[in-house]
């Protein structure tokens, strides 16, 4: 009985909540959707994708810096702190905007694939990899010169993307369910494997120490991959209407937002990847981004009207309310 006991306590010690709960929002007002949503763990801002702009925070008080303005329907933000440049994409005009660190001056645009979408800096070639949905490629721009540096065909639809720092891309192919390598100094695709029983993967997150990918599914779980056999190696049940994945090294927690306003936590407990805790958010709060240093999530997220009927009989799209888009932040 006393041993029952014993490892009864410790199961449920290692299920118990994880502590995670909103904690604030930080308003930024305007209104219009949204997208992707970057933390620059560098210099300690947070960019959020808004429509036509992309507006800066300080990472640490929610304080509102400024805003990257006349853009072109954004969605990716992604920052090279070596250069003291970002990059941020333009799905409307097939181009990525790159902006001073410092000041959030424009400083280039070069011409990207059809409908670019994420977003990534490869630190060791410095090249910046747009992942392009509609050309089914990813465009390699060398961030020093904000010149092109070529193409890559994916064969499917890309969605997030994430690097290991050591010269390799992850990204996933939406339409194929699969996950694909990319060599980012040959810029070919090295290998790719399937993410079945994943479908519909969108986001992707990484744990670089333990080499593991985290892909989430419209099928309500998350794809965990081992990157030495680029095999899926469990398959965590998520919530409903998932878009980003993050992963935080310091505390080694998987994050999932959810658009039923929910945000499941991910870890490995006794050698198996288990969700642990489902965090309340707010519907539609489905794209996010962690906070390395004070171990936070932030989503984007905003208070909508009712939705509309349209000619069919059937419910539209619920507006944003004006002046009701923020960051909300989730911690300990």
């Amino acid at each position: 009985m006393k041993k029952l006991l014993t490892f009864t306590l410790i199961a449920a010690a290692a299920f118990a909540a994880e502590g995670y709960k909103v904690l604030t929002k930080y308003k930024i007002g305007g209104t219009g959707g949204w997208d992707y949503v970057a933390v620059d763990q560098v210099n300690r801002r947070i960019y959020a994708s808004h429509q036509t702009t992309v507006e800066v925070l300080d990472a640490d008080s929610g304080k509102v810096l400024g805003q990257i303005a006349q853009l072109h329907g954004v969605h990716g933000i992604a920052v090279a702190p070596d250069l003291n440049k970002g990059f941020i994409t333009n799905g409307q005009s097939a181009s990525a905007t790159v902006f001073d660190l410092k000041t959030m001056a424009k400083v280039g645009e070069p011409a990207t694939g059809q409908n670019p979408d994420a977003v990534c800096y490869e630190p060791k070639t410095q090249r910046v990899f747009t992942f392009n949905g509609n050309s089914k490629d990813a465009t390699a721009i060398n961030a020093k010169t904000n010149e092109i540096a070529g193409t890559v065909k994916l064969n499917g639809r890309p969605e997030f993307c994430v690097v290991d720092g050591a010269g390799k891309l992850y990204n996933n192919l939406e339409d194929t369910s699969e996950i694909v390598e990319i060599d980012a100094a040959k810029l070919e695709v090295t290998r790719r494997s399937s993410l079945a029983p994943c479908d519909s993967p969108s986001g992707l997150a990484i744990d670089v120490k333990n080499k593991k990918l985290f892909s989430v599914c419209s099928n309500k779980l998350m794809a965990v991959t081992d990157i030495a056999t680029m095999k899926v190696i469990a398959t965590p049940a998520i919530g409903n209407g998932p878009d980003a994945a993050g992963f935080d090294p310091g505390t080694g927690l998987a994050f999932s937002s959810n658009g039923d306003g929910t945000l499941t936590i991910v870890k490995l407990v006794n050698g198996k990847y288990e969700a642990v805790d489902t965090v309340t958010t707010v519907a539609r709060a489905r794209t996010m981004a962690v906070d390395e240093k004070l171990h936070r999530v932030y989503l984007l997220a905003a208070e909508f009207g009712p939705a509309p009927d349209t000619k069919d009989g059937k419910k539209g799209r619920p507006p944003v309310l004006p002046d009701s888009f923020h960051v909300l932040v989730v911690g300990k």
